[in-house]
């Protein structure tokens, strides 16, 4: 590498970390009104399949909520591991509980966007919350987001959680979902402007006001999309409505995959779509990760071998970057040491999902196929 292409590497490490910074100042945190109004109700809505393992700690996280004026409405979706039953036996006791089981699937519909479809329609809140079912929150976290809301002016507000991952593939790589809002999502405009094309949410946790939901033909408008959390938020904004990405990593937590295969099959199914399906779009990304995310690692290993230090400059450049974001979001701070790995995946993952595609084959989650 010439001393100019190095000196440039350096330049855009440098704006990157820069870049970061200053946009992470705008994503807002959960923080609750001073004065609670809790006139409005709210349905916190959960579709399930195949989340048995998951009930208990869902139902116990749930079961905490403090807003008073809620219903809590849970859709089994054809699952065959005992999920109804479990749900039927864990939320007898609490009448805030009800427990649904799903209709088959409609042609031409997504799997959990027709469960959460179905919930809509049972709903009596004002707002609707989705959550997902591998989802935790803290007590007050319907006081935190309503007040968040109220305060933005904002008729849906959605946030990547804190995801305690225990597998190397998910440490390596679904931390990565808060790297890339604050690297490519310019929040100032996101947050503060209703441009459909500066969007992003995170399906796991969504509250919305139902007027607003309504209003854009709610779920049954992304019938069948695989990313419909970012299509839904596109349609809000299509409409006028304001939506907003918060920091909710010290509100809620995530436990998204259960194993490497899982995570690998979560990534193929939905990055490709993820990035409007553009075969350009995967070129030009793995050319941007490749020189920001997994050169430094190698100039770094070539500099330790030959005694020229200064090429770890930029290795200890991609550490400040990526361990300023795990720091803002909860994540461990040693996977930033592990930054050119994670890239070297993703790029993987990218042009896996692709291929999927371009093969004509189907993507595969929970026993059922998409396109």
């Amino acid at each position: 590498m010439s001393l100019l292409w190095f000196i440039i590497l350096v330049l855009g490490l440098i704006v990157m970390n820069l870049w970061t910074i200053i946009n992470s100042l705008f994503l807002y945190p959960l923080r609750a009104d001073k004065q609670e109004q809790t006139d409005q109700k709210v349905s916190l809505l959960v579709p399930l399949r195949n989340e048995r393992d998951n009930v208990e700690g869902l139902i116990s996280s749930l079961s905490s909520l403090t807003y008073p004026n809620l219903e809590m409405l849970l859709l089994d979706d054809h699952s065959e591991d005992g999920t109804y039953e479990k749900l039927l036996s864990l939320t007898a006791e609490d009448a805030r509980f009800t427990v649904l089981q799903g209709k088959e699937l409609p042609d031409g519909w997504n799997g959990k966007v027709n469960a959460c479809h179905q919930l809509s329609e049972k709903a009596e809140g004002d707002y609707l919350f989705f959550l997902d079912a591998d989802a935790r929150v803290v007590p007050t976290v319907i006081e935190k987001t309503l007040g968040t809301m109220r305060k933005r002016k904002a008729a849906m507000l959605s946030g990547f959680p804190f995801y305690p991952n225990h597998h190397f593939l998910s440490h390596m790589l679904v931390p990565l979902q808060h790297m890339v809002v604050l690297l490519h999502l310019p929040l100032f405009i996101a947050n503060r402007t209703t441009k459909p094309m500066f969007t992003a949410a995170c399906g796991i946790f969504i509250m919305i006001e139902r007027s607003a939901y309504e209003a854009v033909g709610g779920h049954e408008s992304v019938k069948d999309s695989l990313v419909e959390d970012v299509h839904l938020a596109r349609e809000v904004k299509k409409n006028g409505y304001r939506m907003i990405l918060a920091n909710i990593t010290s509100s809620a937590l995530s436990y998204m995959y259960e194993s490497n295969q899982e995570t690998w099959a979560g990534f193929k199914k939905n990055l490709y779509t993820g990035i409007g399906r553009s075969t350009w779009m995967v070129v030009f990304l793995t050319l941007l990760y490749a020189t920001l995310f997994v050169l430094p690692g190698g100039l770094a290993i070539f500099g330790m071998i030959t005694g020229a230090l200064y090429l770890l400059l930029p290795y200890v450049l991609l550490i400040t970057f990526k361990m300023y974001v795990d720091a803002r979001t909860g994540h461990p701070l040693w996977l930033s040491f592990l930054m050119p790995v994670a890239g070297m995946l993703l790029i993987a993952m990218m042009w896996a999902s692709m291929l999927v595609h371009k093969r004509g084959r189907t993507y595969q989650w929970k026993g059922r196929s998409y396109q």
